[in-house]
């Protein structure tokens, strides 16, 4: 199975990613990670993000999926993955298309959290404020005010992949704003019904099993007693048979004794 996770900062993606991961035993794909982990291993393609990263510049999409690639080929992912953070934009799609085409590998489905901006906003004010009422620090990052900006660039940027995947008929959206639980039970019967998730098979009721039980049973039951009403039947045919054969040898008998 492989899986785009789409979202807005907040909708819950790493936590619905990683419900996915332990249900199906896929890998979760962060470009940050694999980045980092492809200057460490001094990959190639890692040496030259390494260059782009330390001169303070954005690592250009052709690098970061030649980082995909490798790690796609990878033992782990063979039985799947979700890319968490990529594509960001249509042309990194586009770029994403070619060489999951290339490897001749296919795009399951694209999961869309859809969630309510302003409710996000409210959660974050209230969990900031319950924060420094306890003399909590808060992070820099998990303010009202990063998150509107974030909100307006994921607008701004990655939105326009939801017309994208959705006239490539890849899109399942999916109401984020509902508990961690009925989100992960929304995705996974999508997915099911899509076939990109095998559906469990459904148990038997104990009625059904019982009944069957008792079926079985009379069966094994009435098959000796008509096998006896069978053999009981026979019996009396060949009683019959041999007293009228005995009748009529002793009808000759009287017959020939009175001709003498």
């Amino acid at each position: 199975m492989r899986l785009i996770l789409l979202g807005p900062p907040g909708a819950g993606k790493g936590t619905q990613a990683q419900k996915l991961v332990e249900k199906h035993g896929i890998v979760q794909l962060s470009t940050g990670d694999m980045l980092r982990a492809a200057v460490a291993a001094g990959t190639p393609i890692g040496l030259k993000a390494k260059d782009i990263m330390a001169s303070g510049g954005l690592v250009p999409d052709d690098v970061v999926v030649g980082i995909i690639s490798d790690r796609i080929e990878q033992p782990d992912a063979k039985r799947g993955f979700i890319l968490d953070g990529f594509p960001r934009t249509v042309p990194q799609a586009r770029a994403l298309d070619e060489l999951l085409k290339k490897k001749q590998l296919k795009l399951d489905a694209v999961v869309e959290l859809r969630v309510n901006e302003s409710a996000l906003l409210q959660r974050v004010e209230k969990r900031v404020a319950e924060m420094r009422a306890r003399g909590e620090e808060v992070r820099a990052d998990d303010t009202p005010e990063v998150l509107s900006k974030r909100l307006a660039s994921y607008r701004a940027q990655t939105e326009p992949l939801v017309h994208y995947y959705s006239e490539k008929r890849k899109l399942i959206t999916v109401d984020g704003m509902m508990t961690i639980g009925n989100v992960t039970s929304a995705i996974n019967r999508v997915l099911e019904a899509l076939g990109a998730s095998p559906a469990k098979p459904a148990r038997k009721s104990k009625k059904t099993s019982a009944k069957a039980a008792k079926k079985s049973a009379k069966k094994t039951k009435s098959k000796p007693k008509k096998a006896s009403r069978k053999a009981s039947k026979a019996a009396r045919k060949g009683s019959k048979k041999a007293s009228k054969k005995s009748k009529k040898k002793a009808k000759k008998g009287k017959s020939r004794k009175s001709k003498k």
